[in-house]
């Protein structure tokens, strides 16, 4: 559905299938002209949980390292109702394989990582009749003030993995400046595929003080197909920037929006996210957002006209189950991973303690307001508030450790 229409979809009066996706190998804009689409959840986070993935770089090199553990990540997120699965290529440019002596990424390198990330997306996306997304973000070229074209050669170096492996459309994500972004899209717009666009900023700006509805417009008219938000902030906060998306993208009605938000609440982050806030990243479980926060998240999305609709850092395969479950009827199709649990909590009628037995209903999770569960604990963080941005020397590029 398009930003601009008051359409509704029609709800089905046929019982919802009880498939993840049908067989038919549909396009991306296409998809998401009919409905809802989405996306998966936080690899790098997930993946450094479970031990596959070093903290501080975040490089991806577990999918030539460990390719069962991804390949299982991307199952888990396509059984909880994934239509699309992105290579597991997050800041996997030749610079930042390269940054600060990341030694142990360098020795793969970009090829053979990209390389491997987009057959096991693809196997589990075929698996599920879902789609693959390639996928590339900010580089420590651009950070360092390199310029235009060195920057817009370490996206090219991605993106002809992308094209020979054929996969259904690639997303920029993962973008502070909207500058480096629009490069990307230029760059992308090259391929002939489907160019969906993302940025981890709030309804703040861009870390250069670009308004962010002056950012949606820029990324439209550079090219990008679907335009939105992801990580940094939360999901309540995200709402607030696509609501400034929306307002972005009044002149340009064929474009979709995608939001792809932190599974933590971050009301209390600076415009640097929560990068920011002192629990990054090893303390930030006290935050993370139930799923039926993510589906009344889920359903407000769609009603201000989302279309796309995913996760990022701290999105497990439950988050997006959630998200599934809340858009049942209008995919009208059912998650497999659905079929264990019952929406709103109707499998607790089951459960032997009386108490627990009257919780199975959307009046009581619906409603649910969480104590932290953690006592004498701060309501609010104090975000560490640098300030420090693209071309400053603190982000300079390092080849290794001085």
């Amino acid at each position: 559905m398009r930003i601009n229409s008051a359409r509704r979809i029609l709800r089905p009066t046929a019982p919802v299938a009880k498939r993840f996706q049908s067989s038919s190998k549909k396009g991306l804009i296409e998809r998401l002209n009919e409905g809802p689409v989405i996306g998966d959840g936080g690899y790098v986070f997930a993946m450094e949980k479970r031990g596959y993935t070093k903290a501080g770089p975040w490089t991806p090199e577990a999918t030539v390292e460990h390719p069962e553990a991804v390949i299982e990540l991307h199952r888990e997120f396509a059984r909880c109702g994934a239509d699309v699965l992105q290579t597991f290529t997050f800041y996997a440019s030749e610079d930042k394989l390269d940054n600060r002596g990341n030694y142990a990424a360098k020795n793969h390198g970009v090829r053979d990582i990209n390389l491997a990330a987009c057959k096991l997306a693809q196997q589990v996306s075929n698996e599920f009749g879902g789609l693959t997304a390639g996928g590339i973000c900010q580089t420590p070229t651009y950070l360092s003030g390199m310029g235009e074209q060195k920057t817009k050669d370490e996206f090219r170096k991605q993106t002809d993995i992308f094209l020979e492996q054929d996969v259904d459309f690639i997303i920029a994500e993962y973008f502070e400046h909207v500058e480096e972004a629009v490069w990307a899209v230029e760059v992308l717009k090259e391929s002939g595929k489907p160019v969906v666009a993302s940025l981890c900023i709030n309804d703040e700006g861009d870390l250069h003080g670009i308004p962010t509805a002056k950012c949606a417009k820029a990324l439209a008219e550079a090219g990008a197909q679907v335009v939105g938000l992801n990580c940094h902030f939360g999901p309540f906060e995200a709402l607030k920037g696509m609501k400034k998306i929306k307002e972005g993208l009044k002149d340009h009605p064929d474009t979709h929006m995608i939001v792809q938000p932190l599974g933590y609440h971050t009301p209390d982050a600076g415009v640097q996210g929560f990068i920011d806030l002192p629990e990054f990243p090893f303390a930030l479980e006290p935050r993370v957002a139930t799923r039926w926060e993510i589906q009344n998240w889920a359903r407000s999305s769609y009603d201000l006209g989302v279309r796309y609709i995913g996760g990022c850092c701290g999105f497990q395969a439950y988050h997006i189950r959630a998200v599934a479950e809340e858009l049942e009827v209008e995919r009208g199709v059912k998650a497999q991973g659905s079929d264990k649990h019952e929406k709103w909590g109707k499998g607790l009628e089951m459960h032997t303690k009386p108490w627990v037995r009257a919780r199975a209903n959307k009046d009581h999770w619906g409603n649910i307001n969480p104590s932290s569960g953690r006592p004498l604990s701060s309501s609010m963080s104090k975000p560490d508030a640098w300030g420090v941005t693209a071309g400053d020397q603190a982000l300079k590029q390092q080849a290794a450790r001085s």
